[in-house]
């Protein structure tokens, strides 16, 4: 079992906890805020779910029908979680509706404050280890999963003031307000994931600083070479996918403008960590006078 694979399993036993937690605080108070939370906490469970499902088949090697890998199924997985956190998000607005037209209000006891905070500081925790995994692995599935936890953590410490604030002033709206609330970040996460996430599945550029740490690397390492242009990269899933063309002078051996390439090709997986490189060696006829001059 891979470490991206062991850590997506992680959030799924994390998030059946915390599901667990937030309905028996919702189940103690009745507050329609806390239901919210709670059917967040199931979008948790489920895109935890789908992130395993797709860090599993991610990792599978390439094969004849899959000559690049798999790498792409982990967008596939946050594509699915934004849809499912939307889906939450509509159904938390419906029951505001509800809450606001019957006037509903929960009241917040201790221990069920007590448990409610508990299932916010599992999921910090779980968030920030979520956030290190999937920066260190590369893991388009895990940053998903982290992001949406990040929100989480943000809505449930507000629906919890809330609640209290409802309680304290007896003003009764402040508890399906903060539900509310609730549902709009959730929106929000949810479309920011599926932006990013058909951005992967549409092989959107990287970064210019990405792409500048790239040129960087092939300047300082294609020694003998004489520039590097068409210089074109993407990213799926944990790999990087680089692309250019390398001007040689005209008179040197097949083999000398083989041992440049090798270099530059270990250099950049050195720095990048997993990457498909494909250079097209060109004599320097073909100089194009721009791109990436060699130091």
């Amino acid at each position: 079992m891979t470490r991206a694979t062991t850590t997506a399993a992680g959030s799924v036993a994390v998030a059946l906890a915390v599901l667990a937690l937030k309905g028996v605080a919702w189940w103690w108070t009745g507050s329609v805020a806390l239901f919210a939370d709670a059917l967040e906490s199931v979008v948790n469970v489920a895109a935890a779910i789908a992130a395993l499902a797709a860090v599993r088949y991610a990792a599978l090697p390439a094969d004849a029908n899959h000559p690049y890998g798999h790498h792409k199924a982990e967008y596939f997985s946050a594509v699915l979680e934004g849809a499912l956190i939307l889906a939450a998000a509509f159904v938390i607005l419906n029951e505001v509706w509800v809450a606001v037209a019957e006037r509903q209000v929960g009241t917040l006891t201790w221990p069920a404050a007590a448990v409610a905070l508990a299932a916010t500081a599992i999921n910090a925790l779980w968030c920030r280890h979520l956030f290190a995994e999937g920066r260190r692995l590369r893991s388009p599935a895990l940053l998903a999963d982290a992001r949406h936890l990040l929100a989480d953590v943000v809505t449930s410490l507000g629906v919890l003031a809330g609640i209290a604030l409802a309680a304290a002033t007896g003003i009764w709206w402040l508890d399906p307000l903060m539900a509310g609330l609730t549902a709009v970040n959730i929106l929000a996460s949810g479309a920011r994931l599926m932006r990013e996430s058909v951005g992967g599945l549409m092989d959107e550029a990287p970064s210019p600083a990405a792409l500048a740490e790239i040129r960087a690397i092939i300047s300082r390492h294609a020694e003998g070479a004489i520039e590097a242009h068409d210089i074109r990269s993407r990213h799926a899933g944990r790999s990087t996918f680089i692309e250019f063309h390398l001007v040689v002078p005209a008179a040197m051996t097949v083999e000398a403008a083989h041992e440049i390439t090798d270099r530059v090709e270990a250099a950049l997986r050195a720095e990048l960590g997993e990457a498909i490189i494909t250079i097209h060696v060109e004599p320097e006829g073909k100089a194009k006078h721009s791109g990436v001059v060699v130091l």
